[in-house]
């Protein structure tokens, strides 16, 4: 999910007992002579450790991000996870997507303390506040359009697309006053899921992992992070994860408003509105109950508003504008 932004610099963590390892192979990826001046934790993910890495040596100080995989059930899976991103990262290099450039990679934890991958540090900030939102969800959409349309050779296409809820793995809240809208939802992802036309997919695109820079008419992308569940499958699925994110951040019309964004900058979703329910209410109840598992870090940026019973209310109220439109 989201990497987040910085706290205020210094030299915190320098010499935290458990990187040192990490530490010194970062070193041996950098230009020789170079050193980490000062670490910095950056906030607003919860999947990973991030770090940026204020390095200086003979030519100007410089920065890297360090992603480092603590928690057990992703140092679990960090060989595919860390993986898959350094392989993206390393496609994406010569497109026009705002994309970190890959500096190292140690996904098995051979010589780091953790599972880790060091990139460089992108331009720009997380802009989680409802300011400028309108252009704010165009420019997201174009970004999207930008990935989809990526020409990736059969051979270099990522995994495809996992399903991140199910049926019967769905959580209901249980204080809700319209049970029957989230057993409606439920009904939706009963069926097999709809023929695509398969593309990359970013599947975790949501403006928690979107840099900006700029206000106003100079609001601008200049990156885009967390490539680590990198997929192939339906650009209605990518479009749907974005559209709940930013119900849930801003409430239901944006995150409606996003596929006629998406469409309007040349994007191709499905023509069946049956279909196109179906991803989104796919995505809406991967959140279920509560979208706590975001609420955290958007919290953390700011976003103190955004209570377990805010987003499980919003949470309803987008489904019911899903059924309204598409239902």
């Amino acid at each position: 999910m989201a990497e987040g932004e910085s706290v205020t610099p210094g030299e915190a963590g320098l010499d935290d007992v458990d990187w040192s390892n990490t530490r010194a192979w970062v070193e041996r990826n950098l230009r020789p002579g170079d050193r980490i001046r000062a670490v910095v934790p950056l906030r607003g993910g919860w999947t990973s450790r991030m770090r940026r890495l204020d390095v200086v040596g003979e030519g100007e100080p410089y920065s890297r991000v360090l992603r480092s995989f603590v928690r057990p059930f992703f140092v679990k899976h960090a060989v595919g996870l860390l993986t898959r991103e350094a392989d993206i990262l390393r496609l994406l290099a010569d497109t026009s997507v705002p994309a970190a450039h890959l500096h190292g990679v140690d996904a098995a934890a051979e010589h780091c303390d953790h599972p880790s991958l060091l990139m460089s540090l992108l331009p720009g900030s997380l802009r989680l506040d409802a300011e400028d939102i309108e252009r704010k969800t165009e420019l997201l959409a174009r970004q999207l359009v930008v990935i989809h349309e990526l020409l990736i050779p059969e051979a270099a296409r990522p995994r495809a697309y996992q399903a991140w809820t199910g049926p019967e793995r769905v959580r209901l809240p249980e204080t809700s006053k319209q049970p029957e809208v989230w057993q409606r939802a439920v009904d939706v992802i009963r069926r097999p899921p709809p023929s695509y036309r398969p593309c990359f997919l970013h599947r975790d695109f949501h403006p928690g992992n979107v840099l900006f820079t700029g206000e106003g008419a100079d609001l601008a992308i200049t990156g885009v992070v967390d490539w680590v569940e990198t997929s192939w499958g339906p650009a209605d699925l990518d479009v749907a994860h974005c559209s709940t994110a930013l119900a849930l951040l801003h409430g239901v019309p944006a995150g409606m408003r996003l596929a006629d964004h998406y469409t309007a900058a040349g994007g191709t979703l499905s023509n069946d509105p049956a279909d196109h329910l179906y991803w989104r209410v796919l995505d809406a109840l991967a959140f279920a109950p509560d979208a706590e598992k975001v609420a955290k870090p958007w919290r953390e940026l700011g976003r103190e508003d955004l209570t377990s019973d805010v987003l499980a209310q919003r949470l309803e109220d987008y489904l019911q504008a899903l059924f309204g439109q598409y239902g």
